[in-house]
């Protein structure tokens, strides 16, 4: 079955029996005769924005009495329109007789019922089904024209004032654009979705930059990579083998190793995959490479290129490690014995050992690392460490890299913590953050936790806004995941042994039945699990085939966990999965855990997905403009269908969305377990199947055991935790920071993470 077509079925499964636009029935086992359908779009079944795979269905204009479903391409469609489709017509054996379209072709609609659709449907925003039922009572059939050439006279209409009308023109004006994008678009392959990203970088200047140069898109439109920009080009009719497409293939390669983790690639493993991808000559390849390095581009250092910015990034990062560990400490010296002992007074606790070295290593250096796994005290740490400064009166700021990895730090030592992005104060009008080496932090001591999740970009942008008189604290486990960006920081800061750090591993944090910290501590040695009773926080449920595990996950996160714990499905119980795609991954279970958990009340929709007013949601990319960053996780607090406005809240702040902007979020019952990381829920549930064979590592499993606080279940294989438990290979990712900060400290070692 056509996976789209699979996803369809949630929504809604269109009739068995269907009649021709000829009122004929169509023959029992389908046609090769092409015919033709044409009438009224009544309902939208399913629609790929990405790629305008649609159904649909249809009034035929010859039989208004009966209804077609239509399944097709095209690049814009609504409902009221009016819809010629020539095909054929089959038999599909799950969803009976269709009529599969080779080509749609879309008018508007001329029918006073077409046109209340076609205005009610969500197309024009300030026009909902009230406002659409006036404005053609009122005009007619001369509606479309009123509001294109005589929009004032909307104001004729109960209801619509100056406000409302100048909204509404505006609306159509743009999708007037946005369709006329889209159809140049589609014909050179690119989705529907991806068309009206590039119609809001360019506006009506759009198809002009797509024929000038279609590789732009790579850097100025978020979701269009290489692979789609390299087909547009192709038809528009750039050359197979010019320079311009072996430098944007180049770039795209190693964007491609940036996604991956990697700082940099080998001259020649870059060639040979350029080679391969692209057909053109290693010649005219090296000539593009060297003629991207000689403009600034990419930089070469021995075999190594990198991108400049990632380049930069590392060198940047190691001398103000370095600059920061040497320059003088402008504060009166800390006495660390009489500190500790004051500490454990005033917290009422006595400290392990390794907490004090750890301690005294932060009182006693200008930069420092302390890393450990759950349970180990290091939020201990970092609470004695607020209590000790603020006794000195030492002005203290404390960050992590998620809103909610800040919330958990404010919630364990009652000050302030904000993320990075809000620390550093991004100014959306200069797409720069505020505080920078020009502008740096008024700060004395900052304390960074979760530090493992932090890229080389973002401890860039951060390091330089730290002035040189201040002391940091880098907190974080690095046996978790790394981070999703390029780099591993945390890792090199700690082989490279130019940074004071300290490892905590006595396990403090578990009760009598806890076995979420032990087993998170079983797992990073090798062991096996644990599996608890009635009463404890941790249980494995055996199950390998994948129907029987989405139904154990969606009875868990229904009804077994909400009853037995008390926890709200939507708010407190977080599902993971190592991946996005197939069976158990992300996507299926979010549609399917949607439907169990909230079907009703408004919504709006983009391709397969419907978005509700109660749905948890995540973000996919950092926007600035709304301080809404990649991972961050919401709930919808209101859907305005008339409007196509959705109003998010993250951590209890609204945040207004336009329905060309639903496509920057996601539904979060499951997130794949990359993206949980620096978050903690009341309960996760975890399913690890075979199916996930490539992706199942340690430190993949510690990482999604160790984001449950109170509760973890797992679903799944046994077979596939072993393999993940035995599985400790870590992917080494191609840096050089740890090099650097030895060569800048004066010893000499190998990149880590060395290409092979």
């Amino acid at each position: 079955m056509n996976p789209e077509q699979r996803k369809a079925d949630v929504h809604a499964r269109p009739p068995d029996r269907l009649e021709s636009s000829t009122g004929a029935t169509p023959p029992a086992g389908g046609s090769d005769v092409p015919e033709t359908v044409s009438g009224t779009v009544e309902a939208i079944v399913f629609r790929n924005d990405d790629t305008g795979y649609t159904i649909c269905t249809v009034r035929p204009a010859a039989s208004p009495n009966n209804r077609v479903t239509v399944v097709g391409s095209s690049a814009a469609l609504w409902v009221g329109e009016e819809l010629t489709a020539r095909g054929r017509w089959i038999r599909h054996p799950q969803f009976g007789t269709q009529f599969q379209a080779d080509a749609l072709t879309c008018i508007a609609p001329t029918s006073a019922e077409g046109l209340r659709r076609f205005l009610a449907s969500g197309l024009i925003r300030g026009i909902g089904k009230v406002h659409a039922s006036r404005i053609v009572d009122k005009f007619g059939a001369d509606t479309l024209r009123v509001i294109e050439k005589e929009s004032a006279r909307l104001e004729e209409v109960e209801g619509i004032g100056r406000v409302r009308r100048q909204r509404i023109k505006e609306s159509w004006i743009e999708q007037r654009g946005i369709r006329d994008v889209m159809i140049f678009l589609q014909s050179h392959g690119v989705g529907t979705g991806t068309a009206a990203r590039i119609y809001r970088q360019y506006g009506n200047d759009a198809i002009a930059v797509v024929k000038q140069n279609p590789y732009r898109l790579c850097d100025d439109v978020w979701g269009v990579g290489f692979k789609s920009a390299d087909a547009i080009a192709l038809r528009v009719g750039v050359p197979h083998a010019s320079p311009e497409r072996a430098k944007a293939g180049l770039l795209y390669l190693l964007q491609t190793q940036a996604d991956e983790g990697h700082c940099f690639c080998t001259d020649a493993d870059l060639l040979l995959r350029a080679q391969e991808m692209l057909d053109i000559s290693v010649e005219i390849l090296s000539e593009a490479l060297q003629a991207l390095v000689d403009v600034g581009q990419l930089v070469r250092e021995e075999e190594r290129i990198y991108p400049r910015a990632l380049a930069d990034a590392e060198r940047r990062v190691a001398e103000k490690l370095l600059r920061l560990a040497r320059a003088p400490l402008n504060q009166p010296p800390i006495d660390a014995g009489k500190a500790l002992a004051w500490a454990e007074h005033k917290m009422g606790l006595t400290l392990a050992d390794a907490q004090r070295r750890a301690l005294e290593i932060a009182l006693q250096s200008k930069v420092a690392i302390i890393t450990g796994g759950p349970g180990v005290g290091k939020t201990t740490i970092i609470r004695a460490l607020t209590e000790i400064f603020g006794a000195r009166r030492i002005n203290l700021r404390l960050a992590a890299p998620t809103g909610r990895a800040a919330k958990r730090m404010s919630e364990a030592t009652g000050q302030e913590a904000q993320t990075i992005h809000r620390l550093l104060r991004y100014l959306p009008a200069i797409h720069d953050f505020e505080h920078n080496a020009g502008n740096p932090l008024e700060a004395d001591g900052l304390i960074l936790d979760e530090t493992s999740m932090i890229d080389i970009r973002l401890m860039d942008q951060f390091l330089q806004a730290v002035p040189d008189k201040a002391r940091v604290i880098l907190v974080g486990d690095i046996d978790q995941l790394p981070s999703v960006g390029p780099g591993n920081v945390l890792r090199d800061m700690i082989a490279s042994g130019t940074i004071p750090c300290q490892r905590l591993d006595t396990i403090f944090r578990q009760d009598a039945s806890g076995l979420i910290v032990r087993n998170a501590h079983r797992i990073n040695h090798g062991e096996r699990l644990e599996n608890g009773g009635p009463s404890s926080d941790f249980f494995f449920i055996e199950t390998s085939d994948p129907d029987q595990v989405i139904e154990r996950v969606c009875d868990l996160v229904t009804r077994r966990i909400p009853n037995h714990f008390k926890f709200d499905p939507l708010t407190d119980i977080q599902v993971l999965t190592p991946m996005r795609r197939n069976q158990l991954g992300a996507d299926n279970l979010n549609t399917v855990l949607q439907q169990r958990l909230n079907t009703a009340g408004p919504s709006l929709a983009r391709g397969g997905s419907r978005f509700r007013r109660g749905d948890r949601v995540m973000q996919l990319r950092n926007n600035y403009d709304k301080e809404v960053f990649n991972g961050d996780i919401g709930l919808i607090q209101a859907v305005n269908e008339e409007e196509r406005q959705l109003v998010i809240l993250f951590d209890g702040r609204p945040v207004t969305y336009d329905g060309n902007e639903i496509d920057e979020i996601v539904h979060a019952y499951a997130c794949t377990i990359h993206k949980s990381q620096g978050s903690e829920y009341p309960a996760v549930v975890i399913v690890l199947a075979t199916q996930h064979f490539k992706l199942l590592q340690r430190n993949l499993l510690y990482t999604a055991v160790t984001r449950g606080r109170k509760l973890v279940c797992i679903v799944g294989s046994s077979k596939a935790v072993h393999l993940a438990i035995r599985n400790n290979e870590v992917r080494e990712r191609r840096t050089t920071l740890a090099q650097r900060l030895q060569q800048l400290d004066g010893a000499h070692a190998p990149a880590t993470g060395a290409a092979p």
